[in-house]
């Protein structure tokens, strides 16, 4: 008999309800703003050297919370000169967010926005098939290579875009995260039709080694508060659960076996730690500089 799990992206209103009851209870956003706030200047210092126009592609670029804060710093690097920030982003409720976001938003005057409503398969598609191939001073891939067929060949596309003093910079999440244990024991059991890939930085560096390509890692601390997820019914710890599997109701729909050990399995030290009365999961991130 077919499994009455269902992939999470496969619907994509309960999926960003489910994104957002994680980025409330997760510190995701915070240790993605320090990075850009402390150490991004320095990724970006060269990348507009000697140049009148900046062109930044935010590919999977979200509702634009970080790739905004992104730009405040390109801008602060480099002020007066125009920028070109090109996104990719299949999902029309997320452009239309990102819209009102630059809307609400001052000091944008020399930024100009191109939101193309696509993969970023569909984008290397149609980019060939027009055979266009721009270069891009900065490229960035923020927590979205997971829903990717071929990671190698997306990098390395990308990749082949960078001008000569540009960087290519990814998050994902770390090698040392409970996301790690949770994905690496579980995968094979939940629906993955939609998520191409259960990856962390492990699995990046491996495939930048093999290609051959300079990089630099960064460790981004962070945890996400999943008490509710073992309060029964809960209607936040659900939709944690249904963030952390990648599965739409999987409080519901998992064998009850599966949801027994998953349960399990996110009480252990090897996923969480436990404090002041809390289960915090860890959600550590990796930053990875590429070199052009």
């Amino acid at each position: 008999m077919a499994s009455p799990m269902k992939c999470l992206a496969s619907n994509p209103t309960r999926y960003v309800q489910s994104f957002r009851v994680f980025l409330e209870n997760s510190t995701e956003h915070q240790c993605m703003r320090e990075f850009m706030e402390n150490q991004l200047p320095a990724v970006i210092a060269s990348i507009g050297n000697g140049k009148s126009t900046i062109n930044i592609l935010s590919v999977g670029g979200g509702a634009g919370e970080i790739d905004l804060l992104i730009l405040s710093k390109v801008q602060a690097r480099y002020p007066g000169v125009i920028i070109n920030n090109d996104v990719i982003e299949p999902s029309v409720d997320q452009i239309s967010k990102y819209k009102e976001r630059v809307a609400e938003t001052s000091n944008l005057e020399n930024v100009k926005f191109t939101w193309h409503k696509e993969t970023a398969y569909e984008y290397e598609s149609r980019m060939n098939a027009e055979k266009k191939s721009k270069k891009w001073d900065f490229i960035h891939m923020i927590q979205m290579l997971y829903y990717v067929e071929d990671i190698p060949a997306t990098i390395r596309y990308f990749h082949s875009l960078l001008e000569t003093q540009a960087k290519l910079l990814l998050i994902v999440v770390s090698e040392n995260s409970g996301w790690e244990t949770l994905w690496r024991k579980f995968a094979p059991s939940f629906s993955s039709e939609g998520v191409s890939s259960y990856i962390s930085s492990a699995d990046i560096r491996r495939i930048l080694d093999s290609a051959g390509l300079k990089y630099q890692v960064h460790e981004l601390p962070s945890h996400m508060d999943i008490t509710s997820c073992f309060i029964e019914g809960n209607k936040d710890g659900d939709l944690l659960l249904d963030f952390l599997t990648e599965n739409c109701d999987f409080s519901k729909t998992a064998p009850p076996e599966l949801k027994q050990q998953v349960m399990e399995e996110l009480r252990k030290p090897e996923c969480s730690e436990k404090r002041d009365g809390k289960v915090l999961f860890n959600n550590n991130l990796s930053v990875i500089v590429i070199e052009p």
